[in-house]
């Protein structure tokens, strides 16, 4: 089919308004949530509750996001009825071949659980405007199209059943309601899609049961005013005293949501990830990142003292692809024995760092992730016939460390410390972990380590490492 610009686009849908196409790059709210030019504060009742509220969220680390919907039929990725040009007619028959098999969100939830993810959350309504829940604003939802089933009802019990927190996304954008677009100049559209929005919100936070996290989605085309976003939430504090909610509806929210990269904020922040190119399902791509690289991710979003939020893109029929069954199940196989240098620790070695290691901190302890063993050095080869000695070297420690052991194992492992560096030795040839090896240090006192790079002395030394102020 041949692409369509917005104008077409509108008056397939009934709207009005020659306005520019969003592409997925011009969406800066659904990269980096609230813009400084148009947050405002914390309303008073969210700040004064927010330590409270959110610090179930802060133990928790590692969330699962979920994008379904009626993309993953075409399985294209989840911008493909704006990217590809399909009118909303064309598109509006997807729903009627939406069929979840039974059964599809308690295998999210089993698959969470055994990932080591502690909360969940799932596209109620994506870009596309098909609700996944049975709502009264509109037959265009899953309820009364395709399997005739609520989605949500469904993703909300599963996550229940396995003890994992209930998150629901909900994207104000939407490009199937005919005032989707035109209430950006049209009063009386603006109203009408305003009042529907508030609507499908309420629904969400009244007919489920506690729900913990409400995930807002790009709030183009209107101002936070426009939006009533005040309103807005405090209908949303009303509704579920205990939620917390992001910042991507024109105000700040309680946390941040940098997207497709890991980046502290100077307040809570949560970093939302691909397993591969895409969010929604894509069938022809299979660029899957390895168990390594996801951990590595996980570490640093705790080193720095955030959440990450990985994200999963089930076929048509609701089931995960195997890719990411495997991987997610890797990731999982670790944090059941490494768990303590995650859910455990707080944002405090955010200054640490080091070319082949992250490092995380909970109270005395400071743990260090190599992920890149002294054996897998490319000198590690030619230099086998000389028999080195594996040793990890950690520059800046300026903690005196009193033992140190392998997290899986409990092993000791020996060391020596001087103002140089902090030499473990006696280690194994071979990586004693998959995907990353933690090795837990017992400090005199809070963990502290200042910015100091070592030269190894043996090329299969595994870690140069730079570290700054962590205490």
């Amino acid at each position: 089919m041949t692409p369509i610009d917005r104008r077409t686009f509108l008056g397939a849908a009934g709207g009005a308004g020659a306005l520019p196409l969003l592409t997925a790059a011009a969406a800066g709210q659904e990269a980096d949530g609230a813009s400084a030019a148009t947050a405002t504060a914390l309303l008073p009742y969210q700040e004064e509750s927010r330590a409270r509220r959110m610090k179930w969220w802060h133990d928790a680390k590692f969330g699962m996001f979920i994008h379904y919907g009626l993309y993953s039929i075409i399985g294209h990725q989840e911008w493909v009825m704006e990217s590809e040009g399909v009118p909303i007619p064309d598109y509006e028959k997807l729903a009627g071949k939406f069929m979840p098999k039974l059964g599809a969100a308690r295998e999210w939830a089993r698959l969470a659980k055994r990932a080591g993810q502690r909360y969940m959350v799932l596209t109620t309504k994506h870009h596309e405007g098909f609700c996944l829940w049975d709502t009264a604003t509109t037959d265009y939802n899953a309820a009364k199209q395709g399997a005739k089933r609520d989605i949500v009802r469904e993703f909300v019990a599963a996550a229940r059943a396995e003890g994992l927190g209930v998150g629901l996304y909900f994207s104000l954008m939407d490009w199937h309601h005919p005032d989707g677009a035109r209430c950006k100049d049209d009063a009386a559209a603006r109203a009408r899609f305003v009042a529907y929005t508030h609507a499908q919100i309420r629904e969400l936070l009244s007919n489920y049961g506690k729900i913990d996290i409400l995930w807002y989605d790009v709030d183009w085309p209107l101002t936070p005013e426009q939006w009533r976003a005040d309103a807005m939430n405090r209908m949303v504090f009303d509704l579920q005293p205990d939620i917390i909610v992001n910042n991507r509806n024109g105000l700040t929210g309680d946390f941040a949501t940098p997207e497709h990269r890991i980046s502290a904020a100077d307040r809570a922040w949560e970093s939302c990830m691909t397993m591969n190119y895409g969010w929604g399902y894509q069938r022809t791509d299979q660029e899957w990142k390895p168990a390594r690289k996801l951990v590595n991710e996980l570490t640093l979003c705790v080193q720095q003292g955030g959440n990450y939020l990985l994200n999963i893109g089930p076929e048509a029929d609701g089931s995960v692809p195997r890719a990411s069954v495997d991987t997610l199940e890797q990731v999982g196989a670790w944090l059941r024995t490494n768990g303590a240098a995650i859910y455990d620790c707080d944002g405090r070695a955010a200054g640490a760092f080091g070319n082949y290691t992250n490092f995380t901190r909970a109270k005395d302890k400071l743990y260090v992730h190599v992920y890149f063993w002294p054996s897998q050095s490319p000198a590690a080869q030619v230099l086998d016939a000389l028999k080195p000695e594996t040793v990890v070297a950690v520059g800046g420690v300026r903690t005196k460390i009193l033992s140190a052991r392998l997290l899986k194992t409990g092993q000791p492992v020996q060391f020596t410390q001087d103002a140089i560096a902090l030499r473990l030795t006696g280690l194994p040839d071979e990586a004693p972990d998959d995907p990353t090896t933690v090795i837990e240090l017992t400090c005199e006192g809070t963990p502290y380590v200042r910015h100091h790079l070592i030269r190894p002395e043996w090329p299969r030394y595994g870690v140069n490492v730079g570290g700054a102020r962590s205490s």
